[in-house]
Parts: structure tokens; sequence; C-alpha cells
């Protein structure tokens, strides 16, 4: 798993990366010397307290929030200039879905403002829906879905144009905990199937360790990396895996990262 996708050039590459929020009550130092690779093909968890720049470093990458200090490429660009060649799709914690829009009409939303013809959106749309087993849903309207198929739907908005990174931000933490584990299944199924590479901001350990190739374990503010694990999981993962002794060791390492974290405060 860890190099079937990796190419010479890295897909995200901080190097000392800065971001100081100017405020009312002083500098807020977001996120501090940030170094990491993340390669093609990568699923790349990252885990901290809340306010230590997970989601920060992820709009960083968006070109949503702009860092003050050091570098910041995205398949070799500025983060700005990947936004505007479409480099990631972005999965919000929230669905965001609109009310007045059906599923296939929300799914179609950024194709239409790209300009795809309609025989492109509705060959899109149906695609993307079958991915995350939404097919038959497109008519409803999100009202009519559960939590956990809105959470999909938004994937599918967010995988329509099809762009190779998709950026997520803690897209499962509303869900109760048997929901979570579907999403997490299906995911990591979508991402064998697509090959993305996949940035994802959580609280939860178990989450970061199940599905992550590589797992970035961030401290309280000013937001570093305490820790980065490579996983040394197969890519294949049943939920039972939760209970090896591999799983279980990788936990323990991310759960001894966060408290370092703290320590070092």
């Amino acid at each position: 798993m860890k190099d079937t996708f990796h190419t010479d050039r890295p897909v995200i590459e901080a190097r000392g990366l800065n971001l100081t929020f100017q405020t009312g009550d002083g500098p807020v130092h977001a996120l501090k010397d940030v170094d990491l690779t993340i390669n093609k093909g990568d699923f790349v968890s990252f885990i901290g307290p809340s306010g230590c720049g997970k989601t920060t470093f992820l709009r960083c990458i968006a070109a949503l929030e702009h860092p003050t200090g050091g570098t910041l490429t995205v398949n070799g660009l500025t983060p700005d200039d990947a936004r505007k060649r479409r480099a990631y799709g972005y999965v919000f914690q929230a669905a965001g879905l609109y009310p007045w829009r059906t599923i296939a009409g929300n799914v179609k939303l950024p194709l239409e403002i790209m300009g795809f013809s309609k025989a492109e959106q509705e060959e899109r749309v149906r695609k993307v829906l079958e991915l995350v087993e939404l097919s038959g849903f497109g008519a409803k309207f999100p009202w009519q879905l559960s939590g956990g198929m809105q959470q999909r739907a938004s994937i599918a908005r967010a995988l329509a144009f099809d762009a190779d990174i998709l950026l997520m931000d803690e897209p499962f933490g509303a869900l109760d905990e048997i929901v979570r584990d579907r999403l997490n299944e299906e995911l990591l199924k979508l991402w064998a199937r697509t090959s993305k590479t996949i940035g994802f901001v959580t609280h939860s350990i178990p989450e970061a360790v199940y599905l992550s190739t590589k797992i970035v374990v961030m401290s309280p503010r000013p937001g570093r990396i305490t820790d980065i694990i490579d996983s040394p999981l197969p890519k294949d993962r049943p939920l039972e895996i939760r209970d090896s002794p591999e799983f279980i060791e990788i936990a323990h390492r991310v759960r001894e990262g966060l408290r370092a974290g703290h320590l070092d405060e």
C-alpha cells in the first residue's frame, strides 16, 4: 500500500509553515513550523485537541486561509493556483446541502458552475451517486435522507468533478458510532476504488488509526506536529482489525503523541 501510488513529486508539501491570525486581542499563532509531505494515494488523518490547527492546515491546502510564513505546495503549485485548476474536493463538517435542491441537484451544483454540458453533468452525477451507494436517491431532497446519507451526498458532490485530492474536515463527527463505523468502511472502499489522495481531520483516535496510511498528531495551539505515524496495517481493513495488537499499538502511540503535545505547552 505504501508505494503503489507514489510519484516522485509530493502531492502536498509543507515546509516551515506558519500561520498567525491578527485579532483585536492580539496575534493568535495557529500553526508553527509545520513540515509535512503527502504523496499520491496517501490517506492522511490529522488528529489533535480542539483549536490545534488541524482544520486551519486543511484550509491552507484549499487556499481558504493563507500562511504567514514557510512554503506550501499542492501538486507543485501554490494552493491558489491548485484551486483554480480544481485540484481538490472539500467535504465540510456539516453536509451543507441546499434544502430546495434534490440530491442530484446538489451534487450537480459544482458541475453547473464549472460549465459542464448537461449530458456530462447527468453522467457524472449518476457515477458518483453509485460510488457512494446512493443510486436511486437522486430525486430525493436532503430532509428525506438520514444524516449519514446526507454526508455521503456531500462526498459525492466533492467527487463530482473528479479532483485527485479529497479534503475532509471531520465529516462524520456528528454521527452516532454505528453510522460512523459504516461510513468509515465505505470511505475506505471508495478510497481503494478511486486512489484519491485524502486529507482527513478527526478527533477520534480509532477513526484515525482505522482509516489512515499516515497519522499526523498535532499539539495544542500553536499547532505543531508532534508525531507522524506511517501505518503498518494492510490496505484491506475489516472493522475487526481494531481488536488486533497492531491496531492497539498504533492507537497507543497516537495517544502518547497527544499527551506529549500537552506536556510541551
